[in-house]
């Protein structure tokens, strides 16, 4: 079971990272974008604008009404994937991100 302290740690780290970056956006997609059935919003969204107007919010949302959270994420290889062209060091926030798959991975028995 993830434990909800972890995941908010999470949250916050890939958050600062993305301000950091610089990825982090004021002005939010279109409500279209945000509609894609798209696993990431791929068709529609950079994986950064997808942690923050999706991922961030609704595990936000599971954390402080206290739902159940996934029992399992792997958004690590996307990340990889999309961010290895920035000129920037995207280290923290893969940490960040590994952390948060980390969190709600399965527990080994």
């Amino acid at each position: 079971m993830a434990d909800p302290t972890e995941v908010k740690t999470a949250l916050n780290r890939i958050e600062q990272a993305l301000r950091e970056l610089d990825l982090w956006s004021s002005a939010p997609p279109s409500p279209q974008a945000l509609q894609s059935v798209e696993p990431f919003c791929v068709d529609t969204l950079s994986l950064s604008e997808w942690l923050q107007w999706i991922l961030i919010p609704r595990m936000n949302a599971l954390l402080d009404g206290e739902l159940p959270l996934p029992g399992n994420c792997q958004i690590l290889p996307i990340a990889e994937e999309s961010f290895k062209e920035l000129l920037q060091d995207t280290n923290a926030l893969l940490q960040a991100i590994d952390a948060f798959d980390k969190a709600l991975g399965p527990t080994s028995i």
